[in-house]
């Protein structure tokens, strides 16, 4: 049986702050209980309700404004990450949304891989749209150039552009 909580604190796919909302038994008694994520909901606490609520709306235009901030330096923005390669051009591994996020910390943006909307690792060299998803659902976008490790420093538009060995086994069919 779900029982009833008032947030004191953001919880993802749960809830706002001040929000009340049900969770199952073993998630409040593990998890949002001692962290103090949450309180069961009582008739004291339901007074509580209306101080978050206006604590979290007041926060809420403080982080659209930042994420909007975040999003527009984010959008201006174009990443590299060198990879190894082997003789046919496969990467040795994968480029994850915690690389990206990494990448981004370097440039001094705070982004989380969290925010980072890439649904599986990325195992193809090129260029590459990564969405991000910031706080209070404000999206932005930018280019991400995955370089074979060897490749001397390209742009992103060189990156898209195919590799010779690629545009001559096009040729040969073709014939």
């Amino acid at each position: 049986m779900k029982q009833q909580l008032l947030l004191l604190q953001d919880v993802e796919s749960l809830g706002k702050k001040g929000e009340i909302v049900s969770a199952k038994p073993g998630y409040v008694r593990n998890f949002l209980l001692p962290k103090g994520l949450a309180v069961i909901a009582s008739p004291n606490t339901l007074r509580k309700q209306e101080r978050l609520r206006a604590e979290r709306a007041k926060q809420a235009v403080v982080d659209r404004r930042e994420s909007e901030e975040l999003a527009i330096q984010i959008e201006g923005t174009s990443l590299e990450i060198r990879v190894k390669v082997d003789p046919e051009g496969h990467m040795y591994g994968s480029v994850s949304a915690a690389d990206i996020a990494h990448l981004f910390q370097e440039k001094g943006l705070p982004v989380d891989k969290k925010s980072v909307l890439v649904t599986k690792p990325i195992k193809e060299t090129g260029a590459h749209k990564i969405s991000l998803r910031l706080k209070e659902g404000v999206t932005a976008s930018c280019q991400l150039a995955i370089i074979p490790e060897g490749v001397a420093h390209v742009g992103i538009e060189a990156v898209t552009a195919p590799l010779p060995s690629e545009e001559t086994k096009e040729e040969e069919k073709s014939e």
